[in-house]
């Protein structure tokens, strides 16, 4: 009897220990959307709000979330922000060795041991919603998000359905741009436009050989160069490479000046043994008509052999290029700009031309090709234009420094605001609208990176969305598959070779179709693929029609609005 005793008691004492854990420990958490707040009570939006959420699996040896959803340890924040996230309460972020020792496999964590408990805990997603909405938005836009923060998100966090359904985040690039706008070659880039000691009142030759270059022709009959003007110039004369020391020009060659979006030429100078022009060098010159060539003008010069023999041409590397103190810059296909429809032979360089510096304003704007643009500092009442231009180079150190100090400001504006509300995502890249594209493709990465969801909502900070509308018409269109893109398109859309559209580095002249006005729906396929090509993907000059060419590769279902 004493022996079975001496058995049972430890038993018996093992049992209630277990049973007093077991009632002293807290309840299960509830899966995201259960309850009275949950799923069931929101049938009223539509089929596609009843979906349940996604699983979230765990890694091994891994303590689970505690009763809130959340890892155990993380503080909890504050009732206030945790309402303007939209009663969501995000995972903690783990620290970068956290993200290391979760990697690293069972090996590590027991080899960690001594380590803090918190970082071997894995980043845990937000609870699932039905819709994450990314509105693009500039880092100067603070008004325009304000006001989307006391409309329709504002109606949105104040839902008891639409609360639990949507996930509201403005994208703002991480990094202004650091060159003043009136120092830019556009105001749509980044690009300094670097104009350092300019050279007026006088002719320049924009390219040149040097005297110990061989002269001997090419296998090319057809050869041509594109190029950018950054401040207007007037192009006089037009010429081709030919040394004529024997005996005269016997040659016939035509040379042809072209705008980027156009099929005529603006000029056209053709040499021939009777009317070869005017020997400079190693180069041949005839005059053409004068037009001011304004800022921003991309323009090609082609170069063409009438006779069956090649030209003399050189690559652009072998020639010595005269930019005027930085007044027009050669575009290479290094640089990525394609040759238009309109264009044959190969790049390089077979003559030249030679331009002048537009200093006088009189009467500039009936002689352009087109109107010239006047930047900030280029002011009409000046005495020439040259006079502004050496004007705004004195000033440009200040107003660098200006920029920057301006730019620092804005910094802890954006920083206070991204505190303030908890509804900013600042994505790495420089914020111009050349880089939207980029911008897209970031948020997409963390969208999948860090949230649980079904649908995503892409729209600007100048547009108001009114999400029951959305949902109600998603329900109706049944839009619960895979591979769907919802949105209003534009069909056969021509590409733009000038201006703020401008688009030189993709060859069709038309886009495919793609989504504009006040947003689009994709599903949740289409946004992992994109975030999963987003370093591998081209970026073009909007992200709109970006988006189109992105998915022409995949070929998702289209529905029109």
């Amino acid at each position: 009897m004493r022996n079975w005793l001496v058995l049972l008691c430890p038993c018996v004492l093992g049992a209630a220990l277990h049973l007093w854990l077991r009632l002293s420990s807290p309840p299960p958490a509830r899966a995201s959307g259960a309850g009275p707040a949950g799923r069931g009570s929101q049938a009223n939006l539509g089929p596609l709000l009843t979906s349940p959420p996604f699983p979230r699996a765990l890694s091994p040896a891994v303590p689970r979330p505690g009763p809130s959803g959340r890892s155990p340890g993380c503080p909890s924040p504050p009732r206030a922000a945790a309402a303007r996230a939209g009663r969501r309460t995000p995972g903690c972020l783990l620290p970068p060795r956290a993200v290391g020792s979760v990697r690293s496999g069972l090996g590590s964590l027991s080899a960690a041991s001594n380590v803090d408990q918190l970082t071997l805990l894995p980043q845990w997603k937000s609870s699932h919603y039905d819709v994450v909405v990314g509105v693009l938005s500039a880092r100067n836009n603070h008004e325009l998000r304000n006001v989307i923060r006391s409309t329709w998100l504002k109606h949105s966090l104040q839902h008891p359905a639409l609360s639990q359904r949507v996930l509201v985040k403005f994208v703002i690039g991480a990094r202004g741009c650091q060159v003043p706008v009136e120092d830019r070659e556009d105001p749509y880039s980044c690009r300094l436009l670097n104009i350092t000691n300019p050279v007026l009142n006088q002719e320049i030759e924009a390219f040149s050989l040097s005297e110990d270059t061989s002269s001997g022709l090419s296998e090319d009959r057809v050869v041509s160069v594109s190029f950018r003007v950054l401040y207007p110039i007037i192009i006089t004369s037009l010429g081709v490479f030919y040394d004529a020391s024997d005996g005269g020009f016997q040659r016939n060659i035509t040379v042809k000046l072209y705008q980027a979006d156009q099929e005529e030429a603006l000029f056209v100078a053709r040499f021939s043994p009777p009317s070869c022009g005017v020997q400079v060098n190693k180069l041949w010159y005839k005059p053409v008509e004068q037009f001011i060539l304004p800022e921003s003008f991309e323009g090609t010069i082609v170069w063409e052999s009438q006779d069956l023999q090649g030209l003399v041409s050189r690559n652009l590397h072998r020639v010595a290029v005269n930019d005027g103190g930085g007044v027009l810059r050669v575009l290479t296909a290094g640089e990525g700009a394609l040759p238009h429809e309109f264009m044959e032979g190969a790049e390089g360089v077979a003559g030249g031309f030679i331009y002048t510096i537009q200093g006088d304003n009189t009467e500039a704007q009936k002689r352009a090709v087109c109107p010239v643009p006047r930047r900030p500092w280029r002011g009409w009442k000046s005495n020439t234009e040259g006079e502004a231009l050496l004007k705004n180079l004195h000033s440009r150190p200040r107003r660098l420094l200006d920029h920057i100090s301006n730019l620092q400001e804005e910094d802890a504006l954006l920083k206070e605001e991204s505190h303030l509300h908890g509804d900013i995502v600042f994505v790495d890249v420089i914020d111009t609208y050349r880089n939207v594209p980029a911008k897209l493709l970031n948020f997409y990465r963390w969208t999948v990176e860090t949230t649980d969801f079904d649908l995503l909502l892409k729209t600007d900070d100048d547009c108001y969305i009114d999400l029951e509308a959305v949902f109600n018409r998603i329900a109706l269109k049944n839009l619960d598959g895979p591979n769907f893109w919802w949105g209003n398109f534009r069909l056969n859309w021509a590409v733009d070779r000038t201006g703020k559209w401008q688009e030189l580095e993709y060859p069709s002249p038309v886009y495919p179709a793609f989504a504009c006005g006040s947003g689009y729906v994709i599903s949740k396929d289409i946004v992992h693929w994109l975030a999963s090509n987003s370093g591998r993907l081209k970026t073009y000059q909007g992200e709109d029609v970006s988006m189109g060419i992105w998915m022409a590769a995949i070929g998702p279902k289209r529905y029109q609005l």
